[in-house]
């Protein structure tokens, strides 16, 4: 496919353009503030040893409105966030994770290293304010071991650090179209031995679609303080409780007239979820000598869910515990982690009718109870790395991980033969994970080869009867990667290649049979081949001014193997929910006297939306701009401030889409979910050091 007669950025251009101009950088053009930046840019790589990862911190987090966070993630090469609103992401990684009807899973997130994942590995990336993140790391594809060898991969998050030896207050504020507010006050104190980090953030918009009001209160501690010479600990609480009406997907008809339309039947139930939601973690780390040392985590979840929707009324909450140890340290020349994980979690739900159509247009009504359900969930993993500098060039690993997934299911509504509690118990499953690195002057050379895997779902253990699928297989592949990194022009270019591929076998299928019902079986395989391609410079238009022109680009050659559902064959077809190419690219431009300019680009080919490729969504393009101002007022008082535009050319575009759809009484699939129109957004920011 011509990128060209697609449309390629103006921004690719510009990049190419200035590069032409750039002389070196100067030390001395950093700008105001810039030292509360770089504290979070220096969040320290998580992954273990040579194993690759990706990041983004906070010059990438300021190019963006502060309620988008798919924007910034979307910024790295490999990886799609489809984003139906801000409650409805579904993350994926090199293909892993496509065809999931709803939400993330197929991978692990950590919130400050605590897992934040499910029992049956679903997580919730909005479940987080973008302005607490001092940093996304990303690990692509199984190769984790020590954040469990999901084949998607590990998501990590961390909040922002303190700046050393400071203590500050910010406030930040943002208000923009769709009658959107947002504020995020944040308290910070460091000094010797104890750091404290503490912030509330509210959220409201009306949103860009009928039916889209979104309210979000957030409350973030942090703390970390040392008990000892040799030891320290750590306190998490994060607490977040949000309504959020749901749209829904709409069918072509009302995308292509209005894509500001809900779903009829959503709309008219006025259909909604209510979230509570509070993660605590207590973390205890020492130093046994300098050649050892062990953190040791406990952690609580608890989630407590309510979404009246046009078929029935859902009421549930999770329960969640667990512990996370880790050893790490060297022997002789080697470094070595080893631990354990375990996680365990009861969720339990149930439905009601919904009376919506007999509510005088009030929207939903509960009624009768339909089910009543329990399930224990419970996973446990071990997990050990050894990394080896064989010379002063070339190193290797080796690592392994262990993993035992059970689920016990009671059905506390039906009795006698009707009742279908169960017990599902997968077997043990080991995953082990090799790679190389060779390292020199200017940059690296690694290969990995890994072996993944991804639990069912709760849809897919169940039959639409509520009974255990005891067929179901977890999903595990085998992924060969082999990647380089350069720096270039004296380190004012950097560039890194990566191309990999993965067979995954037993993929799990979620196939829908009705407006809520899906069955989940394995079918077949799928192979996930492709190239990551990733460029930034760093160069100077005058002894003022300097220029960041960067490009993230993905090739996503993804198939099905061997895909037989019922009569149809669809081996061989590109796999479902996945463009072929995505391309970011984008300039920040800075003047010394505080003001910047960031002008970011994406661009999304086609999305093959049902599995026999019938039908497709159009490619896109999306231009936004964001200009920001940060001047020091004084020595404790420093100000910033930002408007932007998103969507510049107002493009009608999906921001995320419904695979395999299938219309009900004859109405037409619903496949879409339109991403927002030109919409604006300004901001101001006080920062008080005491």
């Amino acid at each position: 496919m011509n990128l060209i007669q697609k449309g390629l950025p103006l921004l690719f251009t510009l990049f190419t353009a200035l590069s032409i101009l750039a002389q070196d950088i100067q030390k001395d053009s950093i700008t105001q503030l810039d030292e509360v930046v770089l504290t979070q840019e220096a969040i320290p790589k998580k992954a273990t040893g040579i194993t690759s990862s990706s990041k983004i911190a906070g010059k990438t987090f300021e190019r963006f409105n502060p309620t988008d966070i798919p924007s910034a993630i979307n910024q790295v090469s490999g990886v799609y966030i489809l984003s139906g609103a801000i409650n409805t992401n579904r993350i994926t990684v090199r293909g892993i994770g496509s065809r999931t009807p709803y939400g993330t899973n197929k991978l692990r997130m950590y919130f400050n290293s605590i897992p934040v994942t499910n029992g049956t590995g679903s997580s919730t990336i909005e479940a987080y304010d973008f302005e607490n993140l001092g940093a996304v790391e990303i690990i692509k594809g199984p190769k984790a071991t020590a954040f469990g060898s999901n084949l998607g991969g590990a998501f990590l998050l961390e909040t922002k650090a303190s700046v050393e030896d400071k203590t500050q207050l910010i406030n930040s504020f943002s208000m923009g179209s769709y009658n959107m507010l947002k504020d995020n006050l944040g308290f910070s104190h460091s000094e010797d031995g104890f750091n404290l980090n503490f912030s509330y953030n509210h959220l409201e918009t009306d949103g860009y679609r009928q039916n889209s009001q979104f309210q979000r209160d957030g409350l973030l501690l942090n703390t970390r303080f040392r008990t000892g010479q040799k030891s320290s600990m750590a306190f998490l609480v994060n607490y977040i409780d949000y309504t959020a009406q749901i749209p829904s997907s709409i069918n072509q008809t009302d995308f292509e007239e209005d894509p500001t339309r809900a779903a009829s039947n959503w709309l008219a139930a006025q259909g909604y979820e209510a979230n509570k939601y509070i993660l605590t973690g207590l973390s205890h780390t020492y130093q046994f000598s300098e050649k050892l040392q062990n953190t040791t985590s406990i952690f609580y979840s608890y989630l407590d869910h309510y979404e009246p929707r046009p078929f029935n009324i859902l009421d549930e909450f999770t329960n969640g515990y667990g512990f996370r140890s880790r050893f790490a340290g060297n022997w002789g020349k080697a470094d070595f982690t080893f631990g354990a994980e375990f996680y365990r979690d009861e969720y339990r739900w149930g439905t009601f009718e919904n009376l919506y159509e007999e509510n005088n247009g009030n929207g939903s009504l509960e009624g009768t109870q339909i089910s009543n359900n329990k399930e224990f969930r419970r996973q446990f993993n071990l997990f050990g790395t050894l990394t080896y500098p064989i010379t002063a060039q070339l190193s290797a690993q080796l690592g392994l991980n262990w993993n035992k997934t059970h689920y016990d299911f009671r059905d506390l509504f039906n009795q006698g033969d009707a009742n279908a509690s169960a017990k599902r118990d997968f077997d043990a499953i080991l995953l082990p994970n090799f790679g190389v690195n060779y390292q020199w002057q200017k940059g690296k050379l690694y290969a990995n080869i890994s072996r993944g895997f991804s639990n069912p779902s709760l849809e897919e253990t169940l039959t639409p009867d509520g009974i255990i699928n005891p067929d179901i297989a977890q999903e595990t592949g085998t992924n060969y990667e082999l990647g380089t990194e350069w720096m270039l022009f004296k380190k004012r270019l950097s560039a890194n290649v990566t191309v990999y591929r993965m067979n995954v076998k037993n993929l799990l299928v979620a196939q829908r049979v009705g407006e809520d019902q899906y069955i989940g079986r394995n079918a077949g395989e799928t192979r996930h081949q492709g190239m990551e391609l990733d460029l930034h410079y760093r160069g100077e238009l005058s002894p003022t001014i300097t220029f960041s022109p960067y490009l993230s680009y993905t090739l996503n050659d993804h198939s099905f193997v061997d895909f037989v559902d019922g009569d149809n064959d669809y081996s061989g077809n590109p796999l479902t929910g996945v463009p072929k190419h995505q391309l970011s690219s984008g300039i920040d431009f800075r003047h010394s006297n505080g003001l910047q300019l960031n002008l970011t680009h994406q661009f999304v080919d086609e999305i093959p939306m049902t599995d026999a490729n019938s039908i497709s969504s159009n490619s896109f393009n999306v231009f936004h701009a964001k200009l920001g101002f940060r001047k020091s007022l004084s020595s404790h008082i420093s100000l910033g401030l930002n408007a932007g535009i998103n969507n510049i050319f107002d493009a009608n575009y999906a921001q995320s889409v419904l695979i395999n759809a299938v219309g009900f009484g004859g109405a037409q699939p619903r496949y879409y979910y339109p991403g927002n129109g030109r919409n604006y957004f300004g901001g101001l920011q006080l920062n008080y050091v005491f």
